[in-house]
C-alpha cells in the first residue's frame, strides 16, 4: 500500500455505503453522513449508482457495478460491527485504519464515548478536509500513526486513551491489506492495552480461488478499459480460515464469541445478496477479552 497518498479503498467503501443509504436493509442501515465525505467526483458516481439505469458508456458502467457490489458488502459489515460496539457500550472505542468511517458522526452509541480514529498521517489528513464541516456526536480523538515507524501504544497514551479502561476495538477493512505477521504483531499491542471485558471486532477475508480470479478479472478489464482502479496500490496481503483467526485472536486473549460470515448477516437483514461468494468470503469476528 502506497503511504505517501491518502488511501482509496476508503474512497470506495464510502461510495459504497452512500450508495446504499436508505435503500438496502431499511430500519437497521443507514450512512447518511457518508455522502457528505466524498468530493464532487465521487458523489457523481454514487448518483449514477443508485440510478435505475446502467450509464451508457461503458468506463462509467464499469465504475457503478463496482460500487454497487461494494455496496453490498457495506450493509452487512456496518451492521454487525454498530451492533458490536452498541452491545459493548464502552466508553473507549478505537477505530483502526479509521479511513472515512463516519461512526464518529452517526453512531449514537458513541454519544457518551470517547473515539479514537487511527490512521495513517496521509489518510487522516485527508479524512480531517473532508469531514471539518461535521460535529461528531461524542468525543473525537485524531490519531495519526504511521505503523511502520511509529509506536501505536505511545501514540495512543498521548491521544487520552487509557489501557486500564474496558476498549472496543474495531477493525474493519484492514486485515486483508496487512501480511500475516503484521496482523499478528497488530493483535499483540491491542491485547498490552485492553483491561478485561474489552471488545475486538476484525473484519476478514477467507482464502477463496473464485474470488481471487474475479478480484484479478476486475482489474484486467478496468486496464483495458482505462478506467481508474482504486486498488491498484493496495493489494490483498493476507486471507484467514474462521478457524486460523480464532486461534490467533485467542493465543493473544482474545476467545471468539462470534464470526458470521457477511452472506449470513445479509441474510438476516434482508439485505440485497447478488454478489453471493464475495459475500461469503468476508466475515466479522467478535472476541471478548475474559
Amino acid at each position: 500500500m502506497e503511504t505517501a497518498r491518502a488511501s482509496r479503498t476508503a474512497v470506495l467503501v464510502c461510495q459504497g455505503r452512500a450508495v446504499a443509504d436508505g435503500r438496502a436493509a431499511v430500519g437497521r442501515f443507514a450512512d447518511p453522513v457518508a455522502v457528505r465525505l466524498l468530493r464532487d467526483d465521487e458523489r457523481r458516481a454514487v448518483e449514477q449508482a443508485r440510478a435505475p439505469e446502467l450509464p451508457s458508456d461503458v468506463r462509467e458502467r464499469l465504475v457503478v457495478e463496482m460500487l454497487r457490489a461494494t455496496a453490498q458488502g457495506m450493509v452487512a459489515r456496518t451492521v454487525a460491527i454498530d451492533d458490536a460496539i452498541t452491545g459493548a457500550g464502552h466508553r473507549q472505542v478505537v477505530i483502526l485504519g479509521a479511513g472515512l468511517d463516519t461512526r464518529p458522526w452517526r453512531l449514537g452509541a458513541l454519544r457518551e464515548a470517547v473515539t479514537f480514529a487511527v490512521d495513517h498521517p496521509a489518510s487522516q489528513a485527508d479524512a480531517r478536509e473532508r469531514s471539518d464541516a461535521l460535529t461528531p456526536v461524542g468525543r473525537l480523538e485524531y490519531v495519526p500513526v504511521d505503523l511502520s515507524t511509529d509506536d501505536l501504544g505511545v501514540a495512543l497514551t498521548r491521544a487520552g486513551h487509557d489501557p486500564a479502561a474496558a476498549t472496543t476495538w474495531v477493525w474493519e477493512g484492514v486485515v486483508p491489506y496487512l501480511t500475516d505477521d503484521d496482523v499478528r504483531a497488530t493483535v499483540a499491542a491491542l491485547a498490552e492495552r485492553s483491561a478485561p471485558g474489552s471488545v475486538l471486532v476484525v473484519q476478514y477475508q477467507t482464502r477463496s480461488w473464485t474470488a481471487t480470479a474475479g478480484r484479478q478479472l476486475s482489474r484486467l478489464v478496468l486496464r483495458l478499459t482505462r478506467t481508474g482502479d482504486p486498488l491498484t496500490a493496495e493489494p490483498w496481503r493476507s486471507l484467514w480460515s474462521p478457524k486460523a483467526m480464532a486461534g490467533m485472536l485467542a493465543e493473544h486473549g482474545f476467545p471468539v464469541e462470534e464470526d458470521d460470515d457477511l452472506l449470513t448477516i445479509a441474510g438476516r437483514l434482508g439485505s440485497p445478496a447478488t454478489r453471493r461468494r464475495s459475500l461469503a468470503n468476508g466475515r466479522v469476528a467478535v472476541a471478548t477479552r475474559p
